[in-house]
């Protein structure tokens, strides 16, 4: 029991929080473009933050229910309904058996994701559901989804406590964004005046932007002694710098070894705010130190800490008599 896919739209894929443990094997990690909206959608059914949901590239999929279940969207706004009725996004939603779930062309943003209670009954390969398109892994038969495909449901409890506190504010996402980052590993490999270029220009994003990475346009960052080094490892967000002196941030997909020198990495708790800015848009960086992007990070993550503690308290209703009449009445205050 769960659903059947009637459009695909652009590029569905199955996303979770990726597939770690294997880069040195040559296995990306892939895994959600845009981390924190596939955990706040988790969070909002009631599954580990970290479960596999459905990820949307700019135009959304349209999907039919065999059963009932409970979803949330968050991400891009790709103008959700049911039934081709408006819905709202950021909140648990209750979804009957027939039910037809659809999206349009996302107006703000590039990826949404859709969480379904219990997870999708999807098998993991390498201890995650992420696809993996260039080596035909996860999800799916390692593709994105096809018009026919059917895909089941885990079971979940559909008595998810605090139902009516399931949703969450998020502001519009801006198409000028400022991305902090900690400078290295190869930023000697630079000169001074192409490190003061690469903190203060501006930079245009380019329509080179995929789930492996984003190459931006602007001002050349210049190097001392060329770009080229000996093959490292490289982690999510990595700026990479080639020889024609444009930076490319490297996301998801990216490969796990380059020979290209890395003036920075973007801190990850501000790659939501690149991967969901439109081509055209406007990027600039900030330097900031190792101790205050742990700083950030953990004043992200406990928004959602706070959140998911909020949803997960159970409220025991409040049972009272009261007399009318002189009959006595037994009242429920739920929550």
């Amino acid at each position: 029991m769960g659903f059947t896919v009637k459009n695909p739209g652009i590029s569905t894929t199955v996303q979770d929080s990726g597939r770690y443990g294997y880069q040195a094997s040559g296995v990306p990690v892939s895994g959600a473009m845009d981390m924190y909206s596939l955990n706040l959608a988790n969070i909002l059914v009631g599954n580990d933050r970290n479960e596999a949901c459905l990820e949307m590239l700019m135009m959304g999929a349209t999907l039919e229910f065999d059963s009932a279940a409970v979803i949330a969207i968050t991400g891009a706004d790709m103008k959700p309904t049911v039934n081709k009725k408006e819905v709202p996004m950021n909140e648990a939603l209750y979804i009957r058996n027939g039910d037809v779930l659809s999206f349009s062309a996302s107006d703000n943003g590039n990826y949404c994701y859709v969480a379904f209670a219990g997870g999708m009954d999807i098998a993991p390969v390498m201890g995650s559901r992420s696809t993996y398109m260039k080596a035909k892994i996860g999800g799916i038969d390692g593709r994105k989804l096809t018009t026919g495909d059917k895909i089941g449901l885990r079971e979940y409890h559909f008595k998810l406590p605090n139902m009516k506190m399931r949703r969450f504010v998020r502001k519009n996402y801006e198409s000028e964004v400022t991305l902090r980052v900690v400078m290295g590993p190869q930023d000697d490999h630079f000169t001074d005046e192409g490190i003061s270029t690469f903190l203060s220009a501006e930079y245009t994003v380019t329509s080179e932007f995929d789930r492996m990475g984003c190459r931006l346009s602007g001002e050349a960052v210049a190097t001392k002694n060329g770009s080229d080094i000996i093959s490292d490892g490289i982690c999510v967000g990595a700026v990479q710098v080639p020889k024609h002196g444009m930076p490319i941030v490297m996301l998801a997909d990216r490969q796990t070894a380059g020979g290209y020198t890395k003036i920075a990495t973007v801190i990850s708790s501000d790659l939501d705010k690149l991967v969901q800015c439109p081509v055209g848009g406007k990027v600039r960086f900030k330097a900031i130190s190792v101790a205050q992007s742990h700083e950030i990070y953990k004043a992200k993550k406990a928004l959602l800490d706070e959140l998911e503690a909020k949803l997960t308290k159970h409220y025991e209703p409040r049972r009272f008599i009261i007399e009318v009449n002189d009959k006595k009445l037994e009242v429920t205050l739920s929550e």
